[in-house]
């Protein structure tokens, strides 16, 4: 059987490359196609010498560094692959790779980290947070995003079985498809977390410091209480806002070093996580520490956290406010017996790299037992 890997664009390794490397791991016959390939040397590794296929925008002007400026033409691009040979197709899908044109004879699974968000129900956020909410250039914008919508809603005709990578994602692809989809949880290296059940008395906030992550709020919850500890991991836009608003009981370091990330993850009373995520790798990878976590109630948050039942590993705020994290922390703090480190790592088992493997496996051979292969 002849397997093709559509996968987006090859920049970084983050956390939907970290699916197509489990993928590859899969099917490691398979050819693996990108609209680009610009990974540095350090990030080629998962590949396992692959060169991937790429497309026309690989070679256009400027593309290394600006080839999300050439998404309109995406759609195109990524028409172009020849997937003719191949009998099944694997798209890693959060803008245009399920777009690829497939044949009768040939099953199309895609697996989709979430539909285009910025072209569906993030559109008004995303052209607030761009400057982008009147003028010339806006309604230049507008209506890519429109032309990108209709396309979107066509090329979902061409996919045979819609894989999500949680029940949220699920919801929108009923929503902006209306097709039902399996959920399938993203993969997460577990095995590379020792669990710690020796705490300090700090809490821990870690991502990407942009505007959804509500890391400058989650600082402004801990400035209202001196009397707890918060150390600040990350970098990005929001990263002096965030440092602005730290009082002397937040300690604000920026980026860290993985090695460094782990160890404060593992020693941390806590993870507090504001941001509404499709899925949400560090609430899982605090959980591998033996760290509970404090966590914003929406989104994949509701599938990571186990907040309910006799051994929770974290609990839930259900307002995106500092007065919200608050009462949180206040009530973590006095529900502190019920949450144990060995629960919180059983929990995160469940988000394995093997897991992963076995699931998506066992669900592409009964779609292909289904449609006749």
């Amino acid at each position: 059987m002849k397997v093709a890997i559509v996968h987006e664009w090859l920049a970084s390794y983050a956390g939907s490359e970290k699916v197509v490397e489990q993928l590859l791991l899969l099917y490691p016959q398979a050819d693996l196609f990108a609209v680009v390939d610009f990974l540095a040397p350090k990030d080629r590794r998962f590949l396992g010498g692959r060169k991937p296929i790429t497309s026309f925008i690989q070679r256009m002007p400027f593309a290394r560094t600006h080839f999300r400026h050439y998404l309109p033409l995406m759609p195109i691009a990524v028409e172009q692959f020849d997937l003719s040979a191949y009998d099944l197709i694997i798209s890693s899908n959060h803008a245009v790779a399920k777009g690829v044109i497939t044949g009768p004879h040939q099953l199309h699974v895609s697996y989709v980290h979430s539909p285009m968000r910025y072209a569906w129900d993030f559109q008004h956020q995303y052209l607030r947070e761009s400057g982008l909410e009147r003028g010339i250039a806006s309604a230049v914008v507008r209506l890519m995003l429109h032309y990108l919508r209709n396309w979107d809603a066509r090329s979902a005709l061409g996919v045979d079985r819609f894989v999500a990578n949680s029940a949220f994602i699920g919801r929108r692809i009923r929503k902006v498809y209306r097709r039902e989809s399996e959920v399938i949880h993203p993969p997460v290296n577990v095995d590379r977390f020792e669990m710690q059940a020796a705490k300090e008395d700090f809490y821990l906030t870690a991502s990407r410091m942009v505007p959804y992550k509500r890391v400058p709020l989650i600082v402004e919850a801990f400035a209202r209480m001196p009397e707890r500890k918060l150390v600040v991991i990350g970098d990005g836009p929001d990263y002096e806002r965030a440092r602005a608003l730290a009082t002397p009981n937040v300690t604000v370091l920026g980026y860290q070093s993985d090695a460094a990330l782990v160890s404060y993850m593992q020693r941390a009373r806590a993870l507090v996580f504001a941001a509404e995520e499709d899925f949400g790798i560090a609430p899982v990878e605090a959980q591998a520490c033996g760290t509970p976590v404090i966590a914003y109630g929406r989104g994949g948050s509701l599938e990571t956290v186990r907040a309910d039942g006799p051994a929770p590993t974290g609990l839930f705020f259900h307002e995106q406010s500092a007065e919200a994290i608050a009462a949180a922390v206040a009530t973590f703090e006095a529900r502190a017996g019920e949450f144990s480190a060995a629960s919180c790592r059983d929990w995160a088992e469940r988000f394995s790299e093997a897991e992963f493997r076995a699931t998506f496996g066992a669900a592409v051979a009964r779609h292909l037992d289904e449609f006749g292969r």
